[in-house]
């Protein structure tokens, strides 16, 4: 558990990487923290270790844009990790305007006995040097370097809110709200745009995209969400210029269940696809869904996440919580699903039993060895003793950002300015 009182230290999004072994944050104040997993200790072959942390960087920093008379944040907004090819990692961070490819390696050897330098660095002067040394390797305490290797900055007029790299690893794409690029890792200085859905007259503007992901196995497949609750189903093989999509996925909405709220409370804050490729998640303010891609009229399961806050939605709309942005994640096997909720509350559905449960992040259940006891709430009428009343839930509290383990029953929570890792009782 990581944990401060600064507004620079609350966590702006956690990934873990594709071996699970090391897990990211990227906060407000632009830095960049890494977990890394601790190996099997000889006395307990079968318990693997805490996450420790491994590397912390500063990724980001704030910046003027003297065109626009506009102060741009440092907060990391996300975090990608690339399939490790050698002993080096590697993993994109992105503010509001500019994607990083970070490089994070490990030395733990130095050389020693240079020939043009002395032992201090300092040039020699060649006229002195009169034998040829060759250099050695000495062991060092270990160091985790983090280097940037490329910036791909200027292409995004407005903010970006997704990046998700491509299963080709040759390119990635990042998302603002009106539109796509496509980069290739290796060329900084453009970009190539594949969506763009800006109109004409910016008055006639009427929605947004809102997140953005590529398919884990199909490189010409993406999807984007809208703040209109739609989610569009592209092919770049159809044409360069993806305005047109291949499927539009769209739940008709319940007249009796409209109000002045449901244009707010259908935009979707996140979307994700199956790790097997067949299914899309999506997250609006109420709810999770999920999608089938054979099927576009109709989501195959909906999980009501916090519908006693319907009666809530007038005080939601004046605190601006209405408008905080949920995100939800599969776990390894696509079998249960987890997002975030108030209170320090996220949610687990089990997609297969159609089981869910309430969980609580709090310094009290992070005791080692403490068991998450489900948490209810009651909406109004008796409360029983270990319940908690819809009026007495903490707004200010809110989880917003999770990861769960490629392929292991463990969880990152982000709480604010605490980062909280829970796993399964039987590892």
């Amino acid at each position: 558990m990581q944990n401060s009182n600064n507004t620079a230290d609350i966590i702006s999004t956690v990934e873990f990487n594709h071996t699970g072994e090391l897990l990211a944050t990227g906060d407000k104040g632009g830095r960049v923290v890494i977990f890394q997993r601790e190996q099997e200790s000889k006395n307990q072959i079968h318990r693997r270790g805490e996450y420790n942390v491994y590397s912390t960087f500063q990724s980001h920093e704030p910046e003027f844009d003297y065109l626009k008379s506009l102060e741009i944040e440092e907060k990391i907004n996300k975090i990608r990790w690339l399939p490790q090819q050698n002993a080096a990692y590697f993993l994109l961070s992105t503010n509001d305007k500019t994607v990083k490819l970070w490089k994070v390696s490990e030395r733990d050897k130095r050389p020693e006995g240079y020939n043009l330098k002395d032992e201090e660095g300092r040039l020699r002067d060649p006229a002195t040097i009169t034998t040829l040394r060759v250099p050695v390797l000495r062991p060092m305490d270990l160091m985790v370097e983090a280097t940037p290797r490329r910036v791909f900055a200027n292409a995004h007029t407005y903010h970006i809110n997704s990046i998700s790299v491509n299963s080709d690893y040759e390119t990635y794409m990042s998302a603002d709200d009106l539109r796509i690029n496509l980069w290739n890792f290796e060329i900084t200085n453009q970009s190539f745009n594949i969506v763009d859905i800006k109109p004409a007259n910016m008055e006639e503007l009427t929605e947004v995209i809102t997140a953005a992901e590529f398919h884990p196995h199909h490189c010409n497949t993406f999807v984007y969400s809208s703040s209109k609750g739609t989610i569009r189903l592209c092919d770049m093989r159809a044409s360069a210029l993806c305005d047109r999509h291949t499927k539009f996925f769209e739940e008709p909405e319940d007249p009796s269940n409209r109000s002045f709220f449901s244009e707010i409370i259908s935009s979707i804050s996140d979307v994700k696809f199956s790790h097997s490729g067949r299914y899309i998640m999506t997250r609006d303010y109420l709810t999770v869904k999920v999608w089938d891609l054979n099927m576009e009229n109709r989501p195959i399961e909906t999980y009501q996440v916090h519908d006693y806050l319907r009666s809530k939605l007038c005080s939601l709309y004046e605190n601006d919580c209405i408008f905080d942005k949920f995100e939800c994640v599969w776990n390894g096997s696509d079998s249960v699903i987890m997002t975030g909720s108030y209170n320090n509350f996220f949610r687990m559905f089990d997609r297969n039993t159609k089981r869910d449960v309430t969980l609580e992040a709090s310094r009290e259940n992070s005791k080692p060895r403490a068991i998450l006891k489900p948490r209810k709430v009651c909406v109004g009428g008796k409360r029983r003793k270990d319940e908690i009343s819809v009026d007495s839930l903490d707004f200010s509290k809110k989880i917003l950002h999770t990861a769960w383990h490629p392929s292991e029953n463990i969880i990152a929570v982000a709480a604010t300015n605490n980062l909280y890792i829970f796993q399964d009782k039987v590892n």
